[in-house]
């Protein structure tokens, strides 16, 4: 990241964010738009319904939203969260009606806080 060195597939971590919620009352739907919104908010990107994922540059960025994630957690349902180096997502096979497409891309610029 300094001084002409490349951003390694290996040390680059994807975080995603899979669930399963409860929306039958107005309350979980709430609970539901709390949580995807807090997703968002805090830069993770919509891969499927229910499966969000955010690119990071280290572990420790990855703990830091890890924490986030906990917080925001709704009170009912599952959630799952997976950490996957840049290299592995790449390696994902993606079939949209049954055309096969590239896996997302980080962004060309990591934002670091």
């Amino acid at each position: 990241m300094g001084r002409g060195r490349e951003i390694s597939g290996y040390r680059t971590l994807w975080l995603v964010a899979m669930f399963d919620l409860p929306v039958q009352t107005p309350q979980d739907r709430k609970n539901y738009t709390q949580f995807r919104k807090a997703l968002l908010e805090d830069g993770f990107m919509m891969l499927q319904f229910s499966v969000y994922a955010r690119p990071l540059a280290s572990e420790d960025a990855a703990m830091a939203h890890r924490r986030l994630i906990r917080r925001s957690l709704p009170p009912e349902g599952e959630v799952r969260v997976l950490t996957l180096t840049d290299h592995q997502f790449g390696k994902m096979e993606i079939y949209y009606a049954r055309k096969r497409r590239d896996p997302e891309g980080a962004p060309s610029q990591l934002m670091l806080f």
